[in-house]
């Protein structure tokens, strides 16, 4: 298997027993969600996803991305949550995060329509002004508000510039199969449209044209990530305590249990930045129901042991960590002797950057360990398509499975909406008048209270 769980740093907080104890519930939520028996089960369709790949639509994906690298100078991609967070994280991990700042011979890629805040949209049209740029808009309805107005403003400027025609080669819209007003805005406009599955929810679609898109149009092989994917769907079947995503489940709900509130999740390649923040929202979206659930955070190490470090060795005893380990680097660097040795770090001279690494992972875990914080060890090969499309499906099988042996549904989010009816109403949307009339009222004892 092409990653592996180690549990050695749980086992003085909750009892080895307790993992064959649990065996039961997770092979019964390993079954529900392979056979599409449990709650949610229409939004199941990425299980299968890898192994029934569809070739035709991965050719219709490269040829889209072809074009766009070969008529634009930039990528604007417009989406929110699971519509743009998977490519994001795939991008920075198997390219760089800098990569628009990178020599390539690949578009830069900005990503829009993820906040209200109108700085960092007059940003991204500053720096496409004088490029020629494509946009893929990813929304299944075309409604949702951030997408919606970051879509309105690069539609307008791509019209202005080459014209309604010309701008029409030059949006793809992922979007809905038949319906929404995305998909009959495309219709009606001419744009290449790709599909977003019916059943694969938004936060299990980096392996779809959601993400695949961006990811091919930057130069990523998303051949080899299909193929990682396939590779662990295999493994996340078998019914065992060898399998790393039930092993992953089992040791979260053990600590869960035992009274833990938050997960950690750190890792020591600042190039996992936005892979965190693609599983804070995969776990958080997923498992945050009923009063239930543990509060996905993340953490790069080493920097941010010398911010969050102190809380994580002293503070409450209510967090564990989830630590992501590469075993060889892509490139190297050898620590260099000095004759003046000034610093006084003549003793690693001749060492691997990678070792160093390696070492502070290990102190950093006994540490913590013996200040009271239980660690779990997810180990990876190497950063490759292959390695990364087998993690991202390991992720997933884990989140739905730990989704199931907590009690929820892992494929709904009802909480999500409660923001936006507030947000629609306070900004005037038809049909909110009533709410927004209540909300203003109590917006108005409030400051008279205060």
């Amino acid at each position: 298997m092409a990653i592996t769980v180690e549990l050695e740093h749980i086992t003085d907080f909750v009892a080895e027993s307790g993992l064959s104890a649990l065996a039961p519930r997770l092979y019964d939520a390993q079954d529900r969600l392979m056979r599409g028996t449990g709650e949610g089960s229409e939004f199941t369709g990425w299980v299968s996803l890898p192994e029934r790949c569809d070739q035709d639509e991965l050719s219709g994906i490269k040829n889209a991305a072809k074009r766009i690298q070969q008529s634009s100078e930039a990528l604007v991609v417009i989406g929110i949550g699971g519509s743009y967070l998977g490519a994001r994280a795939v991008l920075e991990l198997l390219k760089s995060p800098r990569y628009n700042l990178l020599k390539k011979d690949t578009p830069d890629v900005f990503f829009a329509g993820n906040t209200t805040s109108a700085d960092d949209l007059n940003e991204i049209v500053a720096l496409v002004a004088d490029r020629d740029f494509s946009v893929n808009v990813i929304s299944k309805s075309g409604t949702t508000l951030e997408p919606a107005i970051a879509f309105r403003i690069f539609r307008r400027l791509l019209e202005e510039r080459y014209g309604k025609k010309g701008a029409a080669k030059r949006i793809c819209a992922t979007t809905d199969r038949a319906r929404g007003a995305l998909k009959s805005l495309a219709d009606a406009q001419g744009y290449e449209t790709f599909v977003i599955d019916d059943a694969v929810g938004g936060r299990y679609s980096v392996l779809t044209p959601v993400g695949l898109l961006p990811l091919c149009a930057a130069g990523v092989d998303i051949d080899a990530l299909m193929e990682g994917a396939k590779a662990a769907c295999g493994d996340m079947g078998e019914k065992s305590m060898k399998n790393p995503a039930l092993r992953y489940a089992a040791a979260r709900s053990l600590l869960y249990e035992s009274g833990m509130k938050i997960e950690l999740l750190c890792a020591y390649e600042p190039s996992f930045r936005m892979m965190g923040e693609w599983w804070k929202q995969l776990f958080g979206e997923s498992e945050g129901k009923k009063g239930r659930g543990l509060f996905p955070a993340y953490a790069e190490f080493t920097a941010d042991l010398h911010s969050l470090g102190q809380y994580i060795q002293e503070g409450g005893r209510i967090l564990f960590e989830t630590v992501l380990s590469v075993e060889s680097s892509r490139t190297c660097v050898d620590i260099p002797g000095d004759c003046e040795n000034a610093d006084g770090l003549n003793f690693i001279a001749g060492q691997s950057l990678q070792s160093i690494s390696d070492k502070a992972r290990r102190g950093t875990a006994l540490a913590h360990v013996d200040g009271g914080v239980p660690n779990i060890l997810i180990s990876m090969p190497r950063i490759d398509g292959f390695g990364v499309g087998y993690l991202i499906y390991f992720f997933e099988f884990a989140c739905a499975v730990s989704g199931y042996m907590l009690g929820v549904n892992p494929f709904d989010q009802p909480g999500v909406e409660a923001y936006k009816k507030n947000m629609f109403a306070l900004i005037g949307k038809p049909g909110y008048e009533e709410l927004r009339t209540r909300l203003e009222e109590r917006q108005k004892r409030k400051e008279g209270f205060i």
